[in-house]
């Protein structure tokens, strides 16, 4: 079992930069793929960046390519997401996932385990 929490949302304006952190509570956190998923009001819930467990694989949507980065602190069982060049578009509630079984990837139903989510609203 692990506990999931996000922060760092917020609201920013286009262009801008915010870090989201993903805390883990529980056993093994090292050992769990994870990954950034955002959903958007009155839209599905879509994949934003996956993570191996080791850090040595990454994965991103096409759409935050080159803007937003992944990356995992294992000594203190936290993932991050590093966003930058922030538009109207990311506007959506962002939230970690876990999957026990190390495959990870871009599908959400691979993860078993999910925060509550963190509000990122970007303004034009």
């Amino acid at each position: 079992q692990v506990q999931l929490v996000e922060s760092g949302g917020g609201l920013v304006q286009t262009g801008g930069s915010l870090r989201l952190s993903c805390a883990a509570s529980g056993r093994a956190f090292s050992r769990y793929a994870m990954a950034w998923f955002r959903q958007a009001p009155g839209k599905e819930r879509e994949f934003v960046a996956a993570i191996s467990w080791s850090a040595s694989n990454t994965d991103y949507a096409a759409f935050v390519k080159g803007r937003f980065t992944i990356s995992r602190d294992n000594a203190k069982n936290t993932m991050y997401l590093r966003m930058n060049s922030l538009k109207p578009e990311d506007t959506a509630v962002y939230y970690c996932a876990a999957d026990g079984t190390g495959t990870g990837g871009s599908s959400w139903t691979t993860y078993g385990y999910w925060g509550q989510g963190t509000q990122v609203t970007v303004s034009s």
